[in-house]
């Protein structure tokens, strides 16, 4: 039995840790299928994943090929099969879109032609570009479950709980993804008509008459809303928005209607979130937005995140840690962190060396991701294939099922010739020192300090926006300028670095915690509602920090300044830095004197009816930043950007009283460290990497303590490591280490080395053999001290064995 409980995934009613990749059965020949699951159990997964593309799979109306009859690659049945026979598990990717870089997003050709009605119009009447069906049409949702007719059966014969390997189906994928990138909306008649009876279950009728003046029941009224006037654009842009998360949460319930209807009743389903772009994740929070209501808080449902960061560093870090914090801030209470889509491999997309990430990256990626408490990863793609040819030619340049020609995956970990990335053998490592704990990690939480950040999903409802519209387009300008970069880059990055571990709260749906600081990034623009909600925080004790514009409006673009007011501030205009011949500079005072004068990318002139000022702008020393008391609480504003100096933020942290619990002595920062807990134990894990190329002597400290007795660890470049603190691992109980456990073996443990002098700590053990590798000394109290006797730059294997 599959279940999601207190953000766990038990199976059999066990915790457990889910690391697989992604095997296209489909793209490869049918002799490599054994050779490539032998390769992905190699690194220690447990799990497969495949999309199972229904172009492939029904080329012809009404003519399925589950078994192999076309071509022997089709045996979706065989290769379920194959996967149980290797014992591991399957997560099933039926779509119906699977995206996947196959030719027509995965939908066979023959849907459309057959209903042409499903290609949806959008801007001004324009039909869509590529792939874009809409999702509840009539048809399409037909065709939909037909195709479930035929696939899913498959799938629920296999399931777990009846002795097979799936444990769960991923429902569509990316939903709402072309309609984004496109910013192609769905306006057909069909849908309009759907949308007006939405806005009369929502609004009272003289509210509509209000908001629209239009007739909305008519086909003028279809026509005015493909091409909105700036009468009710802002109005229609925030309706649109909210009507197409809707739909999208009814879409999800059509799919798993089909999916229990032939089968699948006790098995959990996937939602998958897209929006990681050039290496960023700024765009992410728009997938947890299309889908806010498709998923949070569903009974055996979780969301799953893409991640395609390529390098993870310094620039970006902190990128894929509110990654997984916002995404874990919208679910529900069972609801587990899950990555469908984990970027591996080499990034050259295009086998032409342009690319090459460095081999730390997928480390880093799925170290951080464990230690925020992630409990199934999927490589995408674990192993490169091909692109066959269509069993009837399209006539579309090369007739082949995917768009990248005839290789695929070129930059996968095992390329489509089975070779191995220059990385294999680093990701195996990692993913090797999460399984060997996978009945722990699969239920520890990460913890946290007394911070969080304040997610506002409004703030990325921007997919869809008449182009034409001025008052669209200057709410999204600005919210997109405001949302994500200009303080991710700065104080979310200040935070991490300063050593703070902290949480995400949804704000739309959430009050804020009051035994925490939180951290909220503003816009000129803003809810009225979540305004007042920031003021009662405030007011009843609360600590809080806003960096952004001031806002002076609600989401509609309507003068809404009640935050604004309620702490007696009246901003000025924006001012922007690099203009020709003018120089906007700030200049940190009062508490924050000491620090230089910054050229900053914004800063709005404050004036202040009450408060201390922190921050000036150079040109008429009007403030721009300042602390504010208001009620029981304090409130600390930055109307302008400063650099990401760690200790100036720290100044600014200080004045809402917050200070880390883990931190380090290294002077120029660019290490990432956390710890998490197994709930109701004292077992815990540090996690630690070293983003910078280069070696760092580091002490660590957690409330002012120094960890492992004081001990100076040097970090090797790019290293990343998880240490055991008071673990219990075997017969065994670890006090610390500085190298991480690999192996639990029948008569011992195997280690990975880090140092150039390793040392074990063991609170308890049955006797220690002897060995040339290592010493062995009485610790602290009752415990022993095990010294190794072997640099790791040399041999970095250790074995302790149990006399």
């Amino acid at each position: 039995m599959v279940e999601i409980k207190r953000r766990q995934i038990l199976i059999d009613g066990k915790p457990k840790l889910l690391i697989g990749g992604e095997i296209h059965y489909y793209r490869l020949h049918r002799s490599d299928w054994q050779d490539r699951i032998d390769k992905l159990k190699s690194t220690g997964a447990n799990m497969v994943a495949s999309y199972i593309p229904w172009l492939v799979h029904e080329q012809q109306q009404g003519h399925f090929d589950l078994s192999g009859q076309a071509r022997p690659e089709y045996d979706v049945e065989g290769f379920i099969d194959l996967v149980a026979k290797n014992d591991m598990y399957f997560l099933a990717r039926p779509g119906p879109f699977v995206m996947a870089e196959m030719k027509n997003e995965g939908i066979p050709h023959w849907v459309a032609r057959v209903h042409p009605e499903i290609v949806p119009l959008g801007w001004d009447g324009n039909p869509a570009l590529g792939g874009q069906i809409d999702y509840l049409a009539p048809a399409f949702l037909s065709e939909s479950r037909h195709w479930y007719s035929a696939i899913i059966p498959v799938l629920a014969k296999r399931r777990q709980s009846q002795g097979g390997p799936v444990i769960g189906v991923q429902l569509d994928n990316e939903v709402g993804m072309l309609a984004w990138v496109g910013n192609h909306p769905e306006l057909t008649d069909f849908v309009l008509e759907d949308f007006v009876k939405w806005l009369r279950l929502r609004y009272s009728e003289a509210a509509l008459r209000t908001r629209y003046p239009l007739d909305l029941g008519t086909a003028t009224a279809r026509a005015a809303l493909r091409s909105p006037s700036e009468a009710f654009a802002a109005e229609f842009r925030v309706d649109l928005g909210r009507f197409m998360r809707d739909r999208s949460g009814r879409y999800f319930r059509h799919l798993q209607a089909y999916a229990e209807e032939f089968g699948m009743g006790d098995t959990l389903f996937a939602v998958n979130i897209h929006g990681t772009s050039a290496g960023r994740a700024l765009p992410y929070p728009i997938g947890i937005s299309q889908l806010y209501e498709s998923y949070p808080g569903w009974d055996r449902f979780f969301a799953g995140s893409d991640h395609y960061l390529s390098e993870l560093g310094v620039g970006n870090v902190q990128d894929l840690y509110l990654i997984n914090m916002l995404t874990d801030c919208v679910n529900g209470p069972d609801q587990p962190l899950t990555a469908l889509e984990f970027s591996a491999g080499s990034g050259d997309f295009g086998g032409s060396y342009h690319v090459r990430i460095d081999p730390s990256s997928v480390d880093f990626h799925l170290r951080m991701s464990v230690a925020q408490n992630t409990r199934l990863v999927n490589f995408y793609l674990f192993c490169g294939s091909w692109n066959w040819k269509l069993n009837s030619p399209e006539n579309d340049g090369n007739d082949r099922i995917g768009i990248t020609g005839e290789r695929h995956g070129t930059a996968a970990p095992i390329d489509p010739e089975g070779r191995p990335w220059i990385g294999f053998d680093r990701m195996s490592r990692g993913i090797g020192a999460m399984m060997a704990f996978a009945d722990k990690l699969g239920a520890t939480e990460e913890e946290h300090d007394d911070v969080e950040y304040g997610f506002i999903p409004d703030y990325f409802m921007t997919e869809n926006h008449y182009p034409k519209s001025e008052k669209m387009k200057a709410v999204v300008k600005n919210l997109e300028e405001y949302r994500s970069a200009t303080h991710w880059d700065t104080v979310v990055k200040a935070l991490l670095f300063n050593g703070f571990r902290f949480t995400a709260r949804d704000l739309q749906k959430h009050a804020p915690d009051p035994k925490k600081a939180l951290v909220v990034g503003t816009a000129a623009y803003m809810d009225g509602a979540l305004q007042q909600k920031l003021v009662d925080f405030a007011r009843d004790g609360g600590r809080l920090l806003l960096f952004g514009e001031v806002p002076e409006f609600d989401l509609e673009a309507r003068p809404c300044t009640t935050l604004a007011d309620a702490l007696g501030v009246k901003p000025g205009k924006v001012m922007k830095g690099w203009r020709p011949h003018y120089y906007l500079a700030v200049q940190p005072v009062g508490p924050l004197s000491g620090h230089p004068e910054y050229p900053p990318h914004f800063a709005q002139p404050l004036v202040l009816e009450r408060g201390e000022v922190l921050m000036t702008i150079v040109d008429g020393e009007r403030p721009c930043a300042a602390e504010i008391p208001l009620g029981a609480g304090k409130v600390v504003l930055f109307a302008g950007s400063y650099r990401t100096e760690v200790a100036f933020w720290q100044k600014v942290f200080d004045r809402l009283g917050l200070s880390a619990g883990l931190t380090n002595d290294y002077w120029d920062y660019g290490i990432f460290a956390t710890t998490s807990r197994l709930p109701g134990t004292n077992e815990r894990f540090l996690h630690i990497m070293n983003l910078d190329n280069v070696d760092k002597p580091v002490r660590f400290f957690e409330d002012g303590q120094p960890l492992f007795e004081g001990r100076q660890l040097h970090l090797r470049g790019k290293e990343a490591v998880m240490v055991p603190l008071m673990v219990k691992a075997g017969q065994a109980e670890i006090a610390w280490a500085t190298c991480e456990v690999m192996e639990m073996l029948p008569d011992g443990l195997r280690f990975r080395l880090t140092q150039p002098e390793d040392v074990i700590v063991f609170a308890a053990a049955p006797g220690i053999a002897e060995s040339t590798d290592y010493s062995v000394e009485p610790g602290p109290g009752s415990s022993v001290r095990v010294v190794s006797k072997k640099p790791a730059c040399l041999n970095d294997n250790l074995v302790v064995r149990w006399a």
